[in-house]
């Protein structure tokens, strides 16, 4: 009898099944749709402290790491299947296709060892024969490497996915959004049959009912476009204006570049992705129909969808979610779109004092590390007929969801976790400025993040134009609620 967890139902007489890659993109929707279907799941991460803010009733979260073999054992035992949603591109190393490899033959020995009776895997569409890409050869030949010691592998290939969050859709997004005319390489016409994210993670949840299925599967969806296609439906579904001339780029690294430049994609993953739109990827073999009961969908509604999830702030996970954090200092980068600046710190004071000492932030508090600075833009705000600095606060230290703090507004707040600010100063995107503290060894880390979605082009030049400006803002300021909550802490610990 299946018992409650949760909200979860989780069958005992099912199948154990492990989920590599859980703190990507797929990988992290995955595992609620099979929780929800009963299956018992153990997910397997190099840091699985990464899992821990995730509402997983049941889940086994295990340390694993397939460049590690020593470490897969516990990780696989007792495991019927297992997804391997493991790949290299992104991260910033030029190997990327040796590594891929390499790993992928060491997880299919350990698989064979633990007596695993199969592997689901996510691999990439296109002809062998006509690859240009070294991502797209190396999704196929991370199949064929899974499985070279006798465990059975059941190879689902796709093109590009569609959904809110994914590298080749945000890239698609923020091109069209962002560009009025574009001059793109001829690659905008090549053919390609994307696939709704919906409609993949249907196909692998389908998989683990076919466990006797094995060998490759093409899916795709509907229809078969061309990328400058794509992006002309993308732009008629948001009600803009596009035109796209597509010409001879003498330089594919150009190309590259600004992908990195005008979309938050950076050019580790950026470079293998538009090298693989120079291929076509097309379904050939459309025997996953007959087997499975996937029915997919149009772009179109894929396209829908996606926005929804988007105008909800319904997003479950993106291209950035496996991707590793920071270390102490600062960054500059993207995150599900938006452009950021990114500062943590390591603070000898508990939670509770840096939370204190952030929520005090602004109105006659004032704002630490050029004052004046957040002064001027108040008046240039208000000249321009919006809020300015006028609103204050209503609490010097207090603060709850929805008070103004100038000309920010509080969106969320946690106590003793976190603060996020909403911007309502004139301004051609959105922006968030967002305060989290957790404990760390005998103290605190403290992250501040300035998060800012730029509409349209002028939104972009607006951040770059005050980019030099924030460089000396946020950092003084993460290094002065650093030094009062240390400061209060001290005193505190010197009060009788």
């Amino acid at each position: 009898m299946a018992q409650p967890i949760g909200a979860v139902f989780m069958d005992p007489g099912k199948p154990l099944v492990l989920v590599t890659g859980a703190t990507g993109y797929i990988g992290g929707r995955l595992v609620p749709r099979l929780l929800a279907e009963g299956y018992r799941v153990r997910c397997m991460a190099r840091n699985p402290s990464r899992l821990a803010g995730r509402h997983w009733p049941g889940v086994e979260l295990v340390k694993g790491d397939v460049e590690n073999p020593e470490t897969l054992a516990e990780a696989l035992q007792g495991v019927t299947q297992a997804y391997y949603l493991i790949h290299a591109m992104g991260e910033d190393r030029p190997d990327f296709r040796g590594r891929d490899l390499r790993q992928a033959e060491t997880f299919g020995q350990a698989c064979a060892k633990a007596g695993v009776r199969r592997i689901i895997y996510l691999g990439g569409l296109g002809d062998p024969k006509g690859h240009r890409s070294d991502h797209l050869a190396s999704r196929q030949e991370v199949g064929s490497a899974l499985g070279a010691d006798g465990v059975p592998v059941l190879e689902f290939r796709a093109a590009v996915i569609v959904g809110s969050g994914s590298a080749s859709f945000e890239m698609i997004r923020h091109l069209t959004e962002r560009l009025p005319i574009m001059v793109t390489p001829r690659w905008v016409n090549t053919r390609c049959q994307p696939i709704g994210v919906r409609d993949v993670l249907a196909y692998l949840t389908e998989a683990i009912a076919h466990p006797d299925v094995a060998g490759i599967f093409e899916i795709g969806g509907r229809d078969i476009l061309e990328y400058r296609q794509m992006m002309l439906i993308y732009a008629e579904a948001r009600g803009l204006r596009r035109i796209i001339i597509p010409m001879n780029v003498p330089l594919p690294g150009l190309s590259i570049l600004w992908v990195d430049l005008v979309t938050p994609i950076p050019v580790a993953l950026a470079g293998p992705l538009v090298e693989g739109m120079s291929t076509e990827v097309v379904v050939k073999d459309a025997r996953a129909l007959d087997v499975f009961r996937v029915r997919p969908m149009s772009y179109r509604e894929a396209l829908d969808l996606a926005l929804q999830r988007l105008d909800e702030d319904g997003v479950e996970t993106t291209w950035a979610s496996s991707m590793a954090g920071e270390p102490e200092g600062a960054a500059l980068g993207a995150h599900e779109g938006m452009l950021l600046e990114r500062h943590q710190r390591l603070v000898k004071a508990p939670p509770h004092e840096v939370f204190r000492v952030f929520c005090a932030l602004g109105g006659e508090n004032g704002w630490p590390a050029g004052n004046w600075l957040w002064q001027i833009r108040g008046l240039l705000d208000r000249a321009f007929g919006s809020v300015g600095m006028r609103r204050g606060r209503r609490h010097p230290r207090e603060l709850r969801v929805g008070d103004p703090v100038d000309f920010w507004r509080v969106e969320a707040l946690e106590e003793n976790r976190l603060l996020r600010l909403r911007a309502e100063m004139k301004v051609n995107g959105d922006a968030w400025l967002q305060f989290t503290v957790r404990p760390e060894g005998d103290g605190s880390r403290l992250e501040q993040i300035a998060f800012f979605e730029p509409h349209g082009l002028l939104g972009l030049l607006y951040w770059y134009s005050v980019l030099p400006f924030h460089l000396f803002v946020f950092p003084g300021m993460i290094r002065t609620l650093k030094r009062r909550a240390e400061a209060a802490a001290a005193e505190l610990g010197r009060k009788p």
